[in-house]
């Protein structure tokens, strides 16, 4: 079995997070794509996120009706700050074997990887597939120089269209489509009083609007 580990905030969860897992999915034929909501992300400023059993609910709308994606509760389930090492290896432990995990990030997530706690571990651990608009070696994209430095520093080596690690471990880079939608931006709108209808599921929607979130 082929398993993504695809962790975020999801606050809220929208159309560009639902594309781009569906699009990774694909390609690197998954047969599941576990969502993973972090109660307390390190790189986030913890006074912006809509508390943890929302942002869960939130997403299990979001992934209803797709067999190929399931949610899991392990984060926000875990007491502490929410690491992305002790998520793998909980999935390690606990997916029925045999099983192959890629572990799903964003290029700009990517790009800060040598910041992450036990980040020479983590890569160890599981395959890693960065989503992104753009090629890894095309010079346009804005996170290119960061992203070679990681590369480098973690000892990737590139075979045909996928890079390799020491331990055996790969990487791959997905283009994903284009939707110009972020969790900010919706978050912005609902200040702002604006429609966010058609950036999030409608689920989404009226479970924000029930709930008076952001």
């Amino acid at each position: 079995m082929r398993v993504g580990l695809f962790g975020g905030s999801f606050n809220p969860i929208h159309f560009g997070h639902l594309r781009s897992a569906e699009e990774v999915r694909e390609s690197l034929n998954l047969d599941l794509i576990y969502f993973v909501p972090a109660a307390s992300p390190p790189h986030k400023i913890e006074g912006e996120l809509a508390p943890a059993e929302h942002r869960l609910a939130m997403v299990r709308l979001a992934t209803k009706g797709n067999r190929h994606f399931m949610v899991s509760d392990t984060e926000i389930r875990r007491l502490g700050r929410s690491y992305t090492v002790d998520t793998a290896r909980y999935f390690l432990q606990t997916l029925r074997q045999p099983a192959t995990m890629f572990l799903m990030l964003g290029a700009d997530l990517f790009a800060d990887l040598e910041t992450w706690k036990e980040a020479t571990t983590l890569v160890t651990l599981s395959n890693l597939v960065v989503h992104s608009r753009v090629a890894a070696d095309e010079s346009e994209s804005g996170h290119h120089t960061a992203v070679v430095a990681v590369l480098k520093r973690f000892g990737y080596i590139k075979q045909h269209d996928q890079y390799v690690h020491p331990s055996g471990q790969t990487l791959s880079f997905v283009q994903t489509t284009i939707l110009p939608i972020s969790a900010t931006l919706i978050r912005d709108k609902l200040r702002r009083r604006e429609s966010i209808r058609y950036l999030v599921p409608n689920e989404v929607l009226e479970y924000i609007e029930r709930h008076g979130l952001y």
